[in-house]
């Protein structure tokens, strides 16, 4: 683990703490809803009726390993490189009695299997913690059984731009939608570095690992928005959050 990923590590398991002490809270939450918007049922429901196997990448609070076993998910694995993350979200599924557990880990070089899932599951927040994308691809195909899916459903890499004015959008005089990192200011924050990657890099490395884009659409609405703010960024004529389906292609028929 390289200086900038065991700091972020360290911001987030600094910042982690509030999912332990909203234990009670988040499981309200998953017990009375789902965390899964419309976007992400809509491309996931087919998937979902076959009952797969789900490896979580990034597994974060969990709430969406809940609402994938929810929505018809056989079991999920959650790799996260957040102890305190993992533990929270296994407290959750266990108290819910849910077919989930937890793996602490750094990724890409997830402690998985060879074909252990039929559905990879990632996003919202996910992919900006991961300093090698090509790796982290290649480890996704790797995990994939033939004619697994890769689901991701993600900032969309221009969000990072947009200020949080609420009189209209500006782009950020401090960012570049083709630079390589910066440092974050949200949550986890505790100087944390995101890395960045573009629209076009993401895709491209996807097929390169060998799997089959099956979709790709941009929304106009972010996967997150934090208390208390209301940015015109957000109002619909933005790009701030995108999905993304692959598959590994099946096996050739004999």
């Amino acid at each position: 683990m390289d200086d900038a990923v065991r700091r972020n590590r360290a911001a987030w398991e600094t910042a982690a703490g509030k999912y332990v002490r909203e234990h009670d809270d988040l499981l309200r939450e998953a017990r009375e809803g789902t965390s899964l918007n419309p976007s992400e049922i809509e491309l996931l429901r087919p998937l979902l009726r076959a009952a797969p196997a789900v490896v979580h990448l990034q597994s974060g609070h969990g709430l969406d390993d809940v609402a994938l076993v929810a929505a018809g998910a056989r079991t999920v694995i959650g790799v996260d490189y957040s102890a305190v993350t993992t533990g929270a979200a296994h407290r959750r599924a266990a108290a819910l009695g849910l077919a989930c557990r937890y793996v602490v880990a750094e990724l890409p070089g997830a402690p998985l299997s060879d074909g252990c899932a039929e559905l990879v599951y990632t996003g919202k927040g996910a992919l900006i913690w991961m300093r090698d994308l090509a790796a982290w691809a290649r480890d996704v195909a790797r995990l994939l059984r033939p004619a697994g899916h890769l689901f991701v459903y993600e900032a969309h890499p221009a969000a990072a731009l947009w200020s949080w004015d609420a009189d209209e959008p500006r782009i950020r005089a401090d960012r570049s939608y083709f630079g390589d990192c910066f440092v974050n200011d949200t949550f986890p924050g505790n100087g944390a570095v995101e890395f960045q990657w573009t629209l076009g890099e993401i895709v491209n490395v996807v097929l390169a690992a060998g799997l089959e884009l099956l979709h790709l659409a941009e929304h106009p609405d972010p996967f997150w928005r934090p208390g208390g703010i209301t940015a015109a960024a957000w109002s619909g004529r933005l790009p701030n959050a995108f999905s993304l389906l692959a598959r590994r292609p099946p096996e050739p028929a004999d």
